[in-house]
C-alpha cells in the first residue's frame, strides 16, 4: 500500500463523538513511551502526523487520521503511565475500553510492545482483555533496531511461550523499527489486505 494522503480528523475523549462514517478503522495502542507516535509517522511517511514527545503519556485522547480517503488510523492513549493522576487513569481506561467495545468500525487493533523488554504484565493483561472481548489484534514489536537478529528471535520466543499458555495460537505479529523503516511494508500490506477482503465481502451482499 502506498499512502498518498494522511489527514488529521479529530481528537476527543467521547467515543460517541468519533467520526460517523463507516470507514474501516485500525487502532494503535500500547504502554506509554513504546514508540507509538514514531511508528504512526513512519507508516504514513509523515514526520509529525502524530506528535512525538520525550514525555511519556503525551497522547491522552482518541485521535483519528484519515488515510488515503478510505480508512482511519486511530491513535489511542498509552496505558500504564504512573505520572498521570488516578482520576485521569480511570477516565483513559473508561474511554479506551468503550472505544474497543462500542466502535463497530474497528477492524483490528495493533498492540505495540517494546521488543527490548521481557513481557510486561500490563501488556499481557490488555491482550487477554482483548481476547476475552472478541476484539481482533496483532502485536507490533517496536525498536527492533536496538537488538541483534538472534536477540529479537529470542524475545519473540519468550512472548510465544507465555501467550501459548493461555492462547491456542500465537497472535499475528510484526517486527518494526521506526528509525530504520523496518516492518512498514508488512503492516501496510496487512491493512490493505483486510480492506480488500471487506470490499469483497460487501460486494457479496449487494
Amino acid at each position: 500500500m502506498h499512502i498518498k494522503s494522511a489527514e488529521f480528523v479529530m481528537s476527543n475523549s467521547d467515543v460517541a463523538k468519533c467520526p460517523k462514517s463507516r470507514l474501516p478503522e485500525y487502532a494503535f495502542i500500547g504502554r506509554s513511551n513504546v514508540g507509538k507516535s514514531s511508528l504512526i509517522n513512519m507508516l504514513t511517511s509523515r514526520k509529525s502526523l502524530a506528535k512525538t514527545s520525550g514525555r511519556p503519556g503525551k497522547t491522552q485522547l482518541i485521535n483519528h487520521f484519515l488515510i488515503n480517503k478510505n480508512w482511519h488510523l486511530v491513535d489511542l492513549p498509552g496505558y500504564g503511565y504512573a505520572r498521570v493522576s488516578k482520576s485521569s487513569k480511570k477516565t483513559f481506561q473508561k474511554f479506551i475500553t468503550q472505544y474497543f467495545t462500542v466502535r463497530e468500525q474497528l477492524v483490528t487493533a495493533f498492540v505495540l510492545v517494546d521488543i527490548r523488554h521481557e513481557p510486561q504484565p500490563i501488556d499481557l493483561e490488555f491482550m487477554q482483555w482483548l481476547g476475552e472481548n472478541g476484539i481482533p489484534f496483532s502485536i507490533i514489536f517496536t525498536k527492533a533496531d536496538k537488538l541483534k537478529p538472534k536477540a529479537i528471535e529470542n524475545h519473540v520466543d519468550v512472548y510465544k511461550n507465555i501467550l501459548l499458555e493461555t492462547w491456542e495460537d500465537m497472535p499475528n505479529y510484526f517486527i518494526t523499527s521506526s528509525s530504520k523503516d523496518i516492518g512498514k511494508d508488512e503492516v501496510l500490506e496487512y491493512i490493505e489486505g483486510l480492506n480488500e477482503n471487506m470490499e469483497l465481502d460487501s460486494k457479496t451482499f449487494i
